[in-house]
């Protein structure tokens, strides 16, 4: 699909257009959000702005209360203002990372988004900053992306929404973005939007970024390099097995699928992955699981059923067995590290425009 033409938004050349007014961006920090999300997305237009010798963005950074805000890694930035106090800007980037679901509920939040919506702010989100604007009722019939590690979970909780995998996704007036290096591939669209692809290419420069990727290109690492593999029906077997966690599929279905016997899906296992079938299997959906408990509040039983597991009881012995620790104590000490994750004011960083 076509990438949307931004000129309504922010382009193209709109500095010039408004008479030399930058576009203005605010930042939402959410409490642990991904700092190196952050940073691909606030970086770009810092050099844009060196490059061009002219000032086309210029940017806010927002909090609910107005206060210092904590990113994953324990760094505290401090913010300009709150969103209450937020009248009108171009584009709102909504920046989260872990715990985006608890944010989430606070309808003070979607107020204000849904709010500078209205006024004609383009708003977006990067990470999993996506079910913040999803709780809000901003992707509803639009196409939409988040980070992959997330995306089997928020296709279950919003299934009536269109996800797709790809690295970022523009849709009318609302953005969504996987989170990562490819916050920078979209920061740099929308600075080619915004003054002109010479522009762009000079900021990818800058940041040894040989190739600014776009927005269809896939978010994971090709199998066959992620796997280490060079089989093409290993890696559709694998594909069909990541496809295939809530409904688990056997022996006899995975070999009628690649066309092959029972007895050459096990040995293609043994010589390039060195386990078996059912053992790699099984840790595809125990890591799935993992990833369900450490991130969302779903009953242990669920997360059993979401990853193929008939029981609780065989979920918790799987879990024990592979990783050594039961569900609910996976839970609680991912619980315990987010708290202990707590700033020091020599490591707070105050930021303005």
């Amino acid at each position: 699909m076509r990438q949307p033409n931004l000129t309504k938004f922010i382009g193209p050349d709109i500095v010039a257009d408004r008479g030399g007014v930058p576009v203005r961006i605010a930042f939402l920090l959410v409490p642990q959000f991904s700092m190196m999300a952050f940073s691909a997305a606030i970086e770009p237009l810092r050099s844009a702005n060196r490059m061009s010798e002219r000032q086309l963005f210029e940017w806010r950074l927002i909090a609910a209360n107005g206060k210092e805000v904590t990113a994953s890694n324990g760094i505290c930035i401090t913010a300009d203002e709150s969103l209450d106090q937020l009248s009108k800007c171009d584009m709102l980037v909504v920046c989260a990372g872990l715990e985006p679901v608890q944010f989430g509920r606070r309808h003070e939040i979607h107020h204000h988004l849904r709010r500078l919506a209205r006024h004609g702010t383009m708003v977006g989100a990067i990470s999993s900053g996506s079910f913040i604007l999803a709780d809000a009722g901003l992707l509803t019939d639009r196409r939409c992306t988040v980070h992959w590690e997330y995306i089997d979970f928020f296709r279950s909780r919003y299934p009536s929404l269109i996800v797709s995998r790809e690295l970022y996704v523009v849709d009318r007036d609302v953005f969504t973005c996987s989170g990562g290096t490819a916050v920078l591939d979209m920061m740099l669209h929308f600075v080619s939007e915004a003054s002109s692809p010479e522009i762009a290419l000079a900021v990818a420069e800058q940041f040894i970024h040989p190739q600014i990727r776009k927005h269809e290109d896939n978010q994971r690492i090709e199998m066959h390099t992620r796997y280490g593999i060079d089989s093409p029906r290993l890696v559709e077997i694998i594909r069909l097995m990541e496809g295939a966690l809530e409904n688990p599929l056997n022996g006899c279905q995975i070999s009628d699928r690649v066309g092959i016997s029972t007895r050459q899906v096990e040995r293609l296992f043994r010589e390039q992955m060195g386990a078996s079938p059912k053992a790699f299997y099984l840790k595809l959906r125990l890591a799935r699981a993992r990833t369900l408990l450490r991130q969302t509040i779903i009953p242990v039983s669920a997360v059993a059923l979401d990853c193929g597991f008939g029981s609780t009881s065989h979920f918790c012995h799987a879990c024990k067995r592979v990783f050594g620790i039961a569900p609910t104590h996976e839970r609680q000490d991912s619980a315990r590290r987010l708290r202990s994750r707590s700033p020091t004011p020599a490591r707070c960083v105050s930021e303005s425009v």
